[in-house]
């Protein structure tokens, strides 16, 4: 994507930089070079976003025109929201409370230019709140009561940038626009899009061959494809695609990328609405007994009903803690003693429990979903003389059984449309459908919101295919959304 700086008067900029091109507002509404070419990233520098400014326009017809407006129309919405400005004060109060120690008045304002600030002992804070706030230049304003609080943040206008400020102002450009050119860009790229992954993570939902994959079906396809990490929320603003690769949850970086993506705009896999149906298992039990999907016998624990309960539960059982993930906070109980003792440690964490039937079968089957259509059937066997998928032993290492994969025409039909329905419940995603299989029957274990997907294993019959049919999924949205703004 090329980058394009809009301001009110050419003369406010102080100089050209090589990297991207700076405009007046009036040459952005009119000129139909940039009516007509869709892939560019605005950088809207008008000296005011309120409500039919010239600066609301320009962020307004960025959007309409398929391009990206950093500051976007939601990201304008959220700097007027007094409730998005004391939420973020309440994620960022560590940081804030560590930052301002040393100031000794009881008001203080931060500038920040592309993320950054003049003084660098306040540069974490300064790229903090710009993840929260995407524009280009922004102040915010602090007060300390008991405690320091952030009460406002809004755009500064360039003619409010000191002349003192200006050379640090043109660096900080620099070095922002040089980190965002070095990714690997295609000429003509009708879309970008951000890979979200975590290199710190121990049991990713992809290894890096298939990361590679995806990447180059991306690239095959005319998207520009960059892999972004937990530290990168700021830079969402600038693709127009989200595919998240790392384990979600609902209290993690993960679903606030999905959220902020959503509110920008961006085509994002995993959405958030899926993240909170699929990760907690008190929602997802709920659910599904609400569309009558079969699966085992479940039932759900608190303090309160666990004494009432206890003789109706089935043993063995399976509790769960309700984000529990890769098999983790899942364990068995076989007697009802064993029960209370085991769910009176997990209350402590969750004050619901879900306990379910135990259903032993030598696999599960793994049927991936994207877009409410099959892409692919596994079946995952049992660890070593365990009754899982995947079992950490006493040394902390993962053992799993091995796998198999089978042509979707192959699979019982049953099973393929009992996958499809208990999708479609949950939304249009990528999904990862765990189904037992116990005598001729097919019962709902877990919905995974973001399913393994790795070479060699789900891509062994379909190949590249498998990549090519998410990357199709991406790009059929992005067309829909942007046929949406021009019609």
């Amino acid at each position: 994507m090329k980058n394009l700086i809009v301001v009110e008067s050419i003369d406010e900029w102080p100089r050209r930089l090589g990297d991207f091109e700076v405009v007046s507002d009036i040459d952005y509404f009119v000129d139909e070079g940039f009516q007509n070419i869709k892939n560019y990233r605005v950088f809207n520098l008008c000296r005011s976003y309120r409500y039919q400014s010239s600066g609301y326009y320009v962020s307004l017809l960025a959007a309409a025109r398929g391009h990206k407006p950093i500051p976007s129309l939601s990201t304008i919405q959220e700097m007027k929201t007094k409730a998005f400005v004391k939420i973020t004060s309440e994620n960022l109060d560590d940081l804030v409370q560590k930052s301002l120690a040393d100031i000794k008045s009881d008001n203080f304002e931060l500038s920040i230019y592309f993320g950054k600030n003049m003084a660098r002992k306040y540069d974490k804070l300064s790229n903090e709140l710009y993840k929260y706030f995407a524009a280009p230049l922004i102040r915010a304003k602090f007060v300390k009561k008991n405690k320091w609080l952030l009460s406002s943040i809004g755009p500064i206008s360039l003619k409010d940038v000191p002349h003192s400020h200006q050379t640090d102002l043109i660096g900080f450009a620099e070095s922002y626009f040089k980190c965002g050119s070095q990714r690997k860009q295609l000429k003509s790229a009708r879309y970008s899009l951000a890979i979200l992954r975590n290199p710190k993570e121990q049991f990713p939902p992809s290894d890096d061959k298939a990361i590679q994959k995806f990447m180059k079906a991306a690239r095959e396809m005319n998207m520009e494809v960059d892999i972004i990490g937990p530290d990168d929320l700021r830079r969402l603003a600038e693709y127009d695609a989200l595919f998240i690769r790392e384990t979600t949850n609902v209290n993690h970086h993960t679903f606030r990328f999905a959220q902020k993506a959503k509110a920008l705009g961006l085509v994002v896999i995993d959405d958030p609405e899926s993240i909170l149906r699929c990760t907690n298992k008190v929602y997802l039990a709920e659910l599904l007994k609400r569309h009558n999907i079969p699966t085992p016998k479940t039932f759900m624990i608190h303090k309160k009903n666990l004494d009432q309960i206890l003789d109706k539960l089935p043993v063995p059982c399976v509790l769960k803690r309700p984000d529990s993930s890769f098999s983790q906070g899942v364990v068995k109980a076989e007697t009802h003693q064993e029960i209370r003792e085991k769910v009176s440690t997990m209350l402590d964490d969750s004050d619901l429990i879900i306990a379910q039937e135990f259903m032993p079968t030598p696999f599960d089957w793994r049927i991936g979903i994207v877009d409410n259509k099959p892409l692919y059937a596994c079946k995952y066997y049992m660890a070593r003389n365990h009754w899982q998928i995947y079992h950490t032993d006493k040394a902390g290492e993962l053992d799993y059984g091995h796998s198999e994969t089978f042509p979707l025409e192959e699979i019982s039909p049953k099973l393929r449309m009992l996958a499809v329905k208990t999708a479609s419940v949950v939304g249009d995603g990528l999904y990862g459908l765990d189904i037992k299989e116990k005598d001729g029957r097919f019962y709902i274990i877990e919905v995974n919101d973001n399913p393994s997907i790795d070479a060699g294993v789900e891509d062994r019959i379909i190949k590249n295919q498998l990549y090519e049919e998410i990357m199709r999924v991406f790009i059929k949205r992005l067309d829909r959304k942007t046929k949406g703004y021009t019609e």
